[in-house]
């Protein structure tokens, strides 16, 4: 009720709300917010991202790679601005940034305009690695050089990963200076316990269609 008063929910948004749990999502990733970022900014930062984000309308088969998942979440940027919460403004993707004589290229680039500063979010379509916040640090040290104006606050870091190890993350982020959040994504949403039982397996499901085709 107190989101929907602060962000003026449709009713179709507040039941999708509802169905996806989001509020046993919000504020679940792991991050070093509270080492990196002052108060209130931590809170607010923190208070943004969801553990795990929810991309059930991509529709997308089990073979695929960043770069399907970067292009399905741009061509669907309507539910992925709806999933990443309110406040995020859509940047741009494949970002580049010059560093030396190299030229690198951000996943995705936002701007949150309540916590007033950048969001560099990666996909990795793999388990969480160590290495993959070393990058994400990397890319947030160039946004904060290159882009931040200002007024400005320090930019966060997403990573958005297939699976990871809570303890590997935090020991990841321990000694890493910028604002980085971890969270899973999922494809598809598990269905509540209390339908599960209610349902056909699939065994019982090709019994069924084994028996049509008999007829």
């Amino acid at each position: 009720m107190q989101s929907t008063q602060a962000h003026n929910w449709s009713r179709s948004v507040l039941v999708h709300q509802i169905e996806s749990g989001l509020y046993r999502r919000e504020g679940k990733s792991v991050n070093n917010f509270a080492a990196t970022l002052p108060k209130p900014q931590s809170d607010l930062a923190l208070q943004t991202l969801k553990d795990p984000y929810i991309f059930d309308f991509l529709g997308m088969t089990k073979e695929y790679n960043e770069r399907d998942l970067e292009k399905g979440l741009i061509n669907h940027i309507t539910h992925f601005l709806l999933e990443l919460g309110a406040g995020f403004a859509f940047v741009g993707k494949q970002v580049q940034v010059q560093v030396g004589e190299r030229d690198f290229f951000i996943d995705l680039l936002f701007y949150h305009v309540r916590l007033h500063c950048y969001v560099v979010v990666e996909l990795k379509t793999v388990d969480f690695e160590p290495e993959h916040a070393g990058k994400l640090n990397f890319y947030i040290k160039a946004v904060d050089s290159q882009f931040r104006q200002e007024g400005d606050h320090p930019t966060i870091g997403i990573l958005l990963c297939k699976n990871k190890d809570k303890l590997v993350v935090e020991y990841a982020l321990s000694d890493i200076h910028k604002p980085i959040g971890v969270s899973e994504y999922q494809l598809t949403q598990s269905l509540p316990d209390n339908l599960k039982s209610s349902l056909p397996t699939v065994e019982e499901i090709e019994a069924e269609l084994a028996q049509e085709v008999g007829r």
